[in-house]
């Protein structure tokens, strides 16, 4: 049934997202490594440094492949009020109900992570490194973008408010000036999920919540900030660039008592918890003589071709920048 489900996303799909920027994929990604049983710990903390860069590579295929935005979100709010419950939270009856079109268009965000969930363990039971790796990393990024609260909701980058950039200001600029100062990210250990499904429905729905809320704050804020605090040219990333200013950002953050902060926590722990879902799936096979062997030529080239889209061609889908 699974198998059927993959194999129709693989072949369909338009659309889409960016969620925690690269920065605060590969902090998720990174941290949640150290959540791991010492079972897995061992093969995973040495690869913890592909498993921070490789998370993004999602991100990067939007450039190459116009199949891969659904998989980021899911508008709830075009199923009408919450709960939603004219959407069936099982895929074959989703489809049923909403047909494969109006699915795809609106998001595939928490049945893509099952696909993802099943990649990974296939990956552990066969005891293939490169692609424990790659499953690992890619779902990680997957089931963070599900605890932003814009990628469940179709006003993605407030473009149907007057607040167009809210979401790199949420997801990117908020974390990266704080996550590291000021935030706490020691987590309880990795839990096992029986219907890791369930999670990340409640988890979107939480995101879905919240979403009202990370557009009202930010359209009060504003008008407590004359134009010329909101922006301001400070450093990112070793250049002067023209963004949400320091002081802006911090009085968002207050205002929003730690939300962004929470939903990086819930992301790091959701995240670990499907890795070790995975393994335990999968019959929980030894890692410790697991080597990663260098990339052959056909896995290079594709490396080579996500980078290059990423570089030089336009966003495939709608963007939320």
């Amino acid at each position: 049934m699974v198998r059927i489900f993959i194999m129709a996303l693989v072949l369909y799909l338009p659309f889409y997202a960016h969620a925690w920027g690269f920065y605060g994929h590969q902090k998720i990604n990174y941290y949640a490594v150290f959540l791991l049983p010492p079972e897995m710990l061992v093969f995973f903390k040495p690869q913890i440094d592909y498993l921070a860069v490789h998370s993004v590579d999602p991100d990067k295929r939007r450039y190459l492949l116009e199949q891969e935005g659904p998989r980021h979100y899911i508008d709830l709010d075009h199923y009408g009020p919450a709960p939603y419950v004219s959407l069936p939270r099982d895929w074959q009856t989703a489809v049923a109900a909403c047909s494969m079109d109006s699915l795809v268009k609106y998001g595939i965000g928490p049945w893509w992570i099952q696909v993802m969930l099943e990649r990974l363990t296939k990956a552990f039971m066969v005891k293939d490194p490169e692609q424990i790796l790659k499953m690992a990393a890619e779902l990680g990024h997957y089931v963070a973008d599900l605890h932003v609260p814009l990628h469940a909701c179709s006003n993605h980058n407030g473009q149907l408010t007057g607040q167009h950039g809210i979401h790199g200001f949420w997801e990117s600029r908020v974390p990266e000036l704080l996550a590291e100062k000021e935030w706490d990210f020691i987590i309880g250990p990795a839990r096992y999920y029986r219907d890791p499904l369930s999670l990340i429905w409640k988890r979107v729905l939480q995101s879905a919540a919240a979403a009202d809320t990370v557009l009202r704050i930010e359209k009060l804020l504003r008008a407590q900030f004359s134009s010329d605090q909101v922006y301001a040219y400070e450093e990112r990333n070793g250049k002067l660039t023209r963004q949400f200013s320091s002081a802006y950002t911090v009085a968002y953050d207050q205002l929003l008592n730690g939300m962004i902060e929470r939903r990086m926590r819930a992301s790091v722990e959701a995240v670990a918890s499907f890795w070790l879902t995975a393994w335990i799936n999968a019959g929980q096979p030894p890692l410790r003589s697991l080597v990663r062997h260098p990339l052959g030529g056909d896995a290079l080239l594709s490396m080579q071709q996500l980078e290059a889209a990423y570089k030089n061609s336009p966003i495939k889908g709608r963007e939320h920048d």
